[in-house]
């Protein structure tokens, strides 16, 4: 089997949920097992630091798996879901999986994918473990695909729980709620394995505390101890940094650290990423410096799409955030920007609400309304005939490029254009 041959078995024989949405979604973890079983439970042979969350878990996991880099392990990085390439979601030290690996695991496997009849993500939880597993990773940073209880990850032991935080997002799958999602994503506590939640909230730390009481399993909200303070988007090399100060518990903890990716939503990730290294090294003697390189080499893991500049003049920045959330952080830091006029290049999936996320965005922009080339994608004409009803006004593109073109053809040196909406959005212009 050729490469193109086995991706075009994957992604249109098996239930892909990034392609068709709900129809692909399976909330049990009993064929991710079988399928583990029949391969010899390869999910059991490396330690794991295990990462859900609403927002921030991607950018999180690729943090601690540089920092465990960093420090001299040989480290497997599993994230979806990818941008431009299926291999981004299986790394060993930022290097993608093979092309000969994954065709070679598809054909030892595939009279098992007949047999069990796995959805996309539940093969590609058992390609990374089994991938992982022969490489003899010394350690594996796992994201949650949603949600958490029902994850095809949720099979693994871990050495270290993380959940970033909760906000609205997936509702149909994970509740209406924040404690509902709370406690959807609460399903990754494990019995006695210590846990990180990076953000307290009135609704959602019940949930947790009671969750981890019960699981007898340690629990730190991050923001109660670290701090990031004095943030600036600084130009480093043409590009946008970011340059903080990290406080524990009052005090200086980490002075001027630098991060290649500048969005300000990554503070409240680098004090969840701070907990987490704290609890994994806490019985090492691992200087600060390994957790400083790490963050300031993070792009060697892959990450792209989060606040990721494009191009300086005019200043053009791609993000991936598509909830209420993610967009909200995103809204506040682009209209911070100095520019003359903002032009947004923008789509999204018809899954998402829709209604309660155009509000967010500034209505004295100019707006290019364009769908991504998948089927969850929601049409541009019916975009642009809802963000009219909030005032945002602008014209349909029958594709990404050709509504990034036109913004950077009507944009002058001093505006910025921001490309978002929608992570498929993104992966068409990155």
């Amino acid at each position: 089997m050729k490469y193109k041959d086995c991706i075009d078995f994957l992604y249109h024989s098996l239930p892909m949920y990034q392609r068709v949405g709900a129809a692909a979604y399976k909330p049990d973890l009993g064929t991710t097992l079988s399928l583990l079983a029949a391969m010899g439970n390869p999910h059991e042979q490396f330690p794991v630091v295990h990462v859900a969350g609403t927002n921030g878990k991607g950018s999180v996991s690729h943090a601690l798996a540089s920092i465990l880099q960093e420090a001299g392990y040989k480290v497997g990085l599993y994230t979806s879901p990818h941008l431009k390439s299926f291999r981004e979601r299986i790394r060993i030290n930022g290097k993608t999986v093979s092309p000969y690996s994954v065709t070679r695991f598809v054909e030892r496997h595939f009279a098992l994918f007949k047999e069990l009849k796995p959805s996309f993500f539940e093969m590609t939880v058992a390609m990374a473990f089994d991938y992982f597993a022969r490489k003899k990773v010394d350690i594996a940073v796992v994201e949650v695909g949603m949600g958490g209880r029902l994850d095809s990850t949720n099979v693994v032991h871990p050495v270290l729980s993380v959940i970033t935080n909760v906000s609205f997002d997936h509702m149909q799958f994970l509740g209406h709620s924040l404690p509902e999602i709370a406690r959807e994503k609460a399903g990754i506590i494990k019995e006695g394995v210590p846990v990180i939640v990076g953000e307290t909230h009135p609704e959602t730390a019940p949930v947790f505390e009671a969750v981890a009481r019960e699981k007898h399993a340690p629990l730190l909200f991050a923001d109660q101890v670290y701090k990031v303070s004095d943030p600036q988007c600084v130009r480093l090399r043409r590009r946008q940094h970011l340059v903080f100060d990290l406080y524990k518990n009052g005090s200086l903890y980490m002075g001027h650290l630098i991060s290649p990716f500048a969005g300000s939503y990554q503070q409240k990730n680098f004090q969840t990423v701070a907990a987490a290294y704290d609890q994994l090294f806490s019985d090492a003697d691992m200087p600060l410096y390994t957790f400083k390189h790490g963050i300031r080499k993070m792009e060697r893991t892959g990450l792209q799409g989060r606040w990721q500049q494009l191009q300086a003049r005019p200043l053009c920045i791609a993000d991936t955030g598509h909830n209420e959330a993610g967009i909200r952080y995103v809204m506040e830091q682009l209209q911070a920007l100095p520019h003359r006029r903002l032009h947004i290049v923008l789509g999204m999936v018809s899954d998402k609400d829709v209604d309660g996320i155009l509000p967010l965005f500034p209505a004295d922009a100019v707006y290019y309304f364009t769908n991504a080339q998948i089927p969850r994608a929601l049409k541009a004409e019916l975009l642009q005939e809802k963000a009219a009803a909030f005032g945002l006004k602008g014209r349909s593109y029958v594709s990404v490029k050709s509504a990034y073109r036109a913004a950077l053809r009507n944009a002058s040196a001093e505006d910025v254009v921001f490309v978002g909406g929608s992570t498929f959005v993104v992966a068409e212009v990155v």
